[in-house]
């Protein structure tokens, strides 16, 4: 089932949520046995947190193990069960690969999937900016925009696409050495974003934020340039310092001052920094959901816990299960056994 038409069935009578997972990592020791091992224990946690009720689950693309994506994708659509959503990237990449997996996805009955530039490559002659301008050898997609346009090419309105939406606009319209976009750069992000939604996106998840009047504005902007498709927001709960400080380092995420001040404080207590994350990632959603919105994406980092909490303040879902595992990795040898175990 296309994730918009769940969506667009729900919105006016309950509230949506769906939780975004990472592709489990690998260590360089794994055998073929623990990488089977730490996939299944990867699909029984999406079992667990989809039987909440998530209304679709998505999962990020790894491009260096592509096949494993797919089959992820696959396995969280067809054993969870549970409406599955691939990210897919296209940023240098080859057109036979990003078409393989594109035709994985149909084949295995994954019906929908976020349509993303990635990361531009250190080396190469393929290059592509915020705006989606990109120069591309023999019409490889090189951008969200091109990846929207060549899947609805090759297959019509068989998938459900999303896109995604910068409230801070695209991190490549940021100068540097500030922590704001410029007022031009911020508006060139939007018109380019409508074009992705003019060129087949059914709806736009937002990257992450901590203001959320920054994303209820990118919400009045992108209506005021003819953008009216949904607008989900994505929650990222603070679960621990150096997450944290990844996330927005690379997102280039504005954080208001009494947030980071509180972060910095708690930082070396981290069971206080989670139940702080907690609290604040609730109230961000009771504020969204007050706006009128209905619709709260959360990225989980494959941790369960603080996002059910969220849940529960919200009124969402009911009880939980503190028993099952947290992050999933494999431990290097242990006397002379590969252990699969769940760290922070």
């Amino acid at each position: 089932m296309h994730i918009i038409n769940k969506i667009d069935a729900g919105h006016d009578t309950s509230v949506i949520f769906s939780f975004e997972f990472f592709t489990p990592k690998y260590p360089r020791s794994a055998t073929p046995e623990s990488r089977s091992e730490i996939n299944d224990s990867f699909i029984s946690k999406v079992t667990h947190m989809a039987k909440y009720g998530a209304s679709y689950c998505d999962i990020t693309w790894r491009p260096t193990s592509a096949e494993m994506s797919v089959e992820l994708a696959s396995r969280m659509q067809n054993e969870v069960p549970v409406d599955t959503m691939m990210h897919l990237t296209c940023l240098g990449m080859s057109m036979e690969k990003i078409n393989k997996a594109i035709d994985g996805c149909r084949e295995r009955g994954v019906a929908n999937i976020m349509a993303l530039r990635g990361d531009p490559p250190v080396v190469g002659k393929t290059t592509a900016s915020g705006d989606g301008s990109s120069e591309s050898e023999k019409g490889i997609p090189v951008c969200g925009l091109d990846l929207v346009e060549h899947i609805r090419l090759r297959h019509g309105d068989f998938f459900g696409l999303a896109v995604a939406g910068y409230p801070e606009a695209h991190p490549e319209k940021i100068p540097e050495g500030s922590d704001v976009a410029t007022e031009q750069g911020y508006e060139e992000d939007l018109i380019y974003l409508k074009k992705k939604v003019d060129a087949g996106a059914d709806f736009i998840v937002t990257q992450l934020f901590f203001d959320t009047s920054v994303f209820l504005k990118f919400v009045k902007d992108c209506r005021r340039v003819g953008i009216e498709c949904p607008i989900v927001p994505g929650i990222l709960p603070i679960v621990s310092y150096r997450s944290f400080q990844t996330m927005t380092t690379t997102c280039r995420t504005k954080v208001p001052t009494i947030i980071r001040n509180t972060v910095e404080k708690l930082k070396t207590d981290e069971p206080a920094l989670l139940a702080y994350g907690v609290e604040l990632a609730a109230e961000m959603c009771t504020e969204i959901l007050q706006s009128g919105i209905k619709e709260l994406h959360f990225y989980t980092m494959n941790r369960d816990e603080p996002v059910l909490k969220i849940l529960q303040r919200l009124g969402l879902v009911k009880g939980g299960d503190n028993g099952v595992p947290r992050v999933l990795v494999v431990e290097e040898e242990k006397e002379g056994k590969k252990l699969v175990s769940f760290g922070v």
